[in-house]
């Protein structure tokens, strides 16, 4: 089993705790759960998230800590956590649809 560097879990958990509290408002805001996500994936109502970062050239390379689909003034959006390889934590908001 591969060992983590202590250093390396506190920055993770640092990393998570700043993209929470990047999100702000978006925690409060009208977001779906985990089944209406993929509810609206399998209608065709938004894209998948794997497609969403595609077509925004997203680098594959950034791990991903948190996803959220959210309505942001009638438009569904991803709102996604991203840690970089150099440890840097941001929120992406990506159009859904």
């Amino acid at each position: 089993m591969k060992q983590i560097h202590p250093k390396v879990m506190a920055l993770k958990a640092l990393a998570v705790a700043l993209v929470f509290a990047l999100a702000g408002t978006s925690a409060f805001a009208d977001c779906l759960d985990k089944r209406q996500i993929q509810d609206a994936v399998s209608s065709g109502q938004i894209q998948s998230l794997d497609s969403v970062l595609s077509s925004a050239g997203i680098d594959q390379s950034q791990e991903i800590l948190s996803v959220q689909v959210c309505d942001e003034g009638g438009q569904l959006v991803y709102i996604i956590g991203v840690l970089s390889p150099d440890g840097q934590a941001q929120n992406l908001t990506l159009n859904a649809q």
